[in-house]
């Protein structure tokens, strides 16, 4: 109906979904009408939140934030960039714009929870921080899924819509589906095969898988000899790692780990997929890393029916520039370091982990003004306790969200954007990590209120406060500038033309249509005229199938080399390390999170579709745990953490999906906190995973937090 939803469906001739749509997809009718979600602005004053214009809003940002970077420099200030940012066309396309403004080192982002380690693995070994390799599931025959559930999350960094009618063809047409996961899982009821691993002990059987492929010579480059490196090192680091030498830490017998090696080898069509699980441990980057090096050794990278790279139509750096063998610089990290740990940059980015001690600890440098943008940092940061506090004692906290929530309670004033209904979409990120390649774009479903600030015009107004631009300089004076300024390696003249091409197109959709124009299907501003461009999507609503994945290697390469850089040092010396932990005591419980169809991290725990039915934050623990410990199903829990001394107290739900000596309780919960705004969430708050979790336990090598894999002690909760 005008100007409101009354049904939200699949499209059945969409090139990428074919009409599959998630609950939370379904969902975004509630978040449209949610009477807690922001419409305006709010500032805080005298301890008070008021609703206030969009000018009156900036007007405070400018009052209160530039004086302390004025005063204590750039490093006195940070930014924060939250998981729904990547959702958010306006946002990712413009975020970078306001990181360079701040001029601050101090950015932090959702990626160092949960997804870092891959970034880091995929660039040090193609030269590109996306160029992440997924399953080509719709051709493949074996499909070995570790530390992840597509099952829930319909593919984590690898868009896969409708896994389980996928992962069903497959094995129809004889194909099979193997989960190693510490737990049971939607993915793992479906499997031909569940192997339960020990939580944090990835690394050691995939270096054992390694060790197997060297030592029965199942080794089958084929193609790829030519693009990589001597072997030996390799080959001398995993010679420690037999599979007799990691059974018992990883719980599965030696048997079982060389079957595992020799089907992946003999299977033609094969990939080995890890996600979210393999990044929240101690060792997440050496575990990414592994995964495509099975996938490399076995001849099952950039084949069909093995871990490919999509071909994205836009923004990919792996797709732009001149291809070919040695035309890239490869990545680099550690370039600066956090000020208080010394943690090193990846991605110029610090661990979210690090964020509470870049607040509360004094000295130059210490951060007291932060942007945060989409983040409920407060809920999914380790040791979230202390964040609250910190984010407490801040002379300026300015928040970009839709929601007064754990986190934005801290704020001086939230600014809230439009719905996602509300704004055009195209899939920045994800297109990267498509099983098959298309090109969508979305116009808006209904029209945004005429008094509320886009996205990308709200971090556009930002910068020009950043800048020191008149408050009345207009947006679009001040985005072309920016335009100018991200074309500025061109010609004046080029400039100039590039910018009269897209005619009177604004914000993300002139960047999005410079960026198809230019990318590896586009126009190229008429030189290709069978190419693509915004006004081609457009004309498609149902988007453009641009075919099934195909073989990228080299041209898809970045590498100073040229080469797929197999072997870096970094991570040879960071495995032959983790050796020394093979014989360390297994503690007797710890913690792993878990998703659910239902829920998103902690940001849509408000809307009745998704929080209807039985409670979902609730501790899973094996009933021949719950018997040594006493508990009862349905009865409650103190979880205490054994490095933090945090303590929750929990709903017990017997599950024997969990393995001996684990226990899981979903992320991103917690909402009982005073002074926020979630009716529908604060009903069933459940508890927050991260009051138990060590900021102090990173992985090495990303500074990714490690969220699973905590030991814990469980006992009774006394009555009350």
């Amino acid at each position: 109906t005008a100007g409101a939803v009354s049904l939200i469906r699949g499209d059945r001739d969409d090139v990428a979904s074919h009409g599959f749509l998630c609950p939370k997809g379904v969902a975004l009718k509630d978040l449209q009408t949610d009477p807690d979600r922001l419409r305006r602005p709010l500032i805080k004053r005298d301890g008070v939140f008021v609703e206030a214009s969009f000018d009156e809003a900036f007007a405070e940002i400018e009052r209160r934030l530039v004086p302390i970077r004025d005063q204590f420099g750039p490093l006195s200030c940070g930014l924060v960039i939250g998981n729904p940012t990547v959702h958010r066309t306006g946002l990712v396309l413009y975020i970078l714009d306001v990181a360079t403004a701040l001029g601050s080192p101090n950015v932090f982002s959702a990626a160092t929870l949960d997804q870092m380690p891959k970034h880091l693995a995929v660039g040090k070994m193609f030269g590109d921080f996306y160029s992440v390799p997924v399953p080509d599931i719709d051709r493949t025959d074996l499909l070995v899924v570790i530390g992840a559930n597509p099952m829930v999350s319909n593919g984590s960094m690898w868009s896969v819509p409708n896994f389980r009618g996928r992962a069903r063809a497959m094995q129809a047409r004889g194909g099979r589906l193997i989960t190693i996961d510490p737990r049971r899982t939607e993915t793992a009821e479906l499997a031909d095969l569940h192997l339960p691993i020990r939580p944090g002990s990835d690394a050691f059987l995939l270096a054992a898988v390694v060790n197997t492929l060297f030592a029965e010579r199942l080794i089958r480059l084929g193609r790829l000899e030519q693009y990589v490196d001597d072997l030996a090192p390799l080959r001398e680091t995993v010679a420690i790692y037999t599979p007799e030498a990691v059974a018992h830490r990883c719980g599965i017998a030696a048997v079982d780990i060389r079957a595992l090696a020799r089907q992946i080898a003999s299977t033609p069509k094969a990939a080995v997929y890890g996600r979210l699980g393999t990044c929240v441990q101690p060792h997440g980057t050496i575990t990414s890393w592994l995964i495509d090096v099975v996938n490399t050794l076995t001849g099952h990278l950039d084949e069909p029916g093995g871990a490919m790279f999509a071909t994205p139509p836009a923004f990919a750096g792996n797709a732009t520039g001149a291809p070919g063998v040695g035309v890239g610089v490869g990545v680099a990290t550690g370039t600066y370091r956090s000020r208080v740990s010394a943690a090193p940059e990846v991605m110029n980015q610090f661990p979210m982990a690090c964020l509470a001690e870049e607040i509360d600890t004094p000295g130059d440098g210490q951060i007291r003004a932060l942007v945060m943008v989409a983040s409920n940092a407060a809920l999914s940061v380790p040791e979230s306790a202390r964040l609250a506090k910190a984010l407490e004692q801040l002379d300026c906290l300015v928040c970009f969200d839709v929601y007064l929530n754990e986190t934005t309670r801290h704020a001086d004033v939230i600014i809230p954007g439009p719905s996602p209904l509300e704004e055009s979409h195209y899939d920045v990120f994800f297109s990267q990590y498509a099983s098959h390649n298309t090109a969508r774009f979305s116009t808006p479903s209904l029209a945004k209120p005429d008094d509320v600030l886009e996205d990308w015009e709200q971090m556009v107004r930002l910068v020009g406060i950043l800048e020191g631009r008149d408050a009345a300089t207009p947006i679009d004076v001040i985005d072309h500038d920016l335009t100018v300024r991200m074309l500025g390696s061109l010609p004046a003249e080029q400039i100039e033309g590039i910018i009269a091409a897209v005619g009177d197109r604004r914000g993300p959709e002139r960047r999005l249509d410079m960026a198809l124009r230019t990318g590896p299907y586009g126009d190229q501003f008429g030189l290709n005229p069978e190419g693509i461009s915004l006004a081609t999507l457009e004309a498609t609503p149902h988007g453009l199938d641009l075919g099934p994945l195909r073989s990228r290697i080299p041209d898809m390469l970045r590498t100073a080399s040229g080469m797929i850089e197999l072997c870096p040092p970094e991570f040879l010396a960071e495995l032959r390390h983790a050796a020394t932990e093979l014989d360390d005591p297994i503690p007797d419980c710890v913690m792993i999170g878990r998703r659910h169809l239902r829920s998103n991290n902690s940001w849509l725990h408000n809307l009745p579709l998704l929080a209807k039915g039985r409670e979902r934050c609730t501790l899973l623990v094996h009933p021949d745990d719950a018997n040594r410990w006493g508990l009862v199903d349905g009865g409650l829990a103190d979880v205490t953490s054994e490095a933090t001394g945090g303590c929750i107290t929990a709903t017990v739900e017997f599950d024997d999906s969990m393995l001996g000596g684990v226990v899981s309780l979903p992320h991103g919960w917690g909402h009982d906190q005073s002074g926020t705004a979630l009716s529908v969430a604060a009903q069933r708050s459940g508890q927050n995973l991260n009051a138990l979790t060590d900021a102090r336990r990173r992985d090495v090598l990303s500074g990714n937090a490690v969220l699973n894999g905590t030991p814990v002690r469980i006992r009774p909760a006394p009555p009350f």
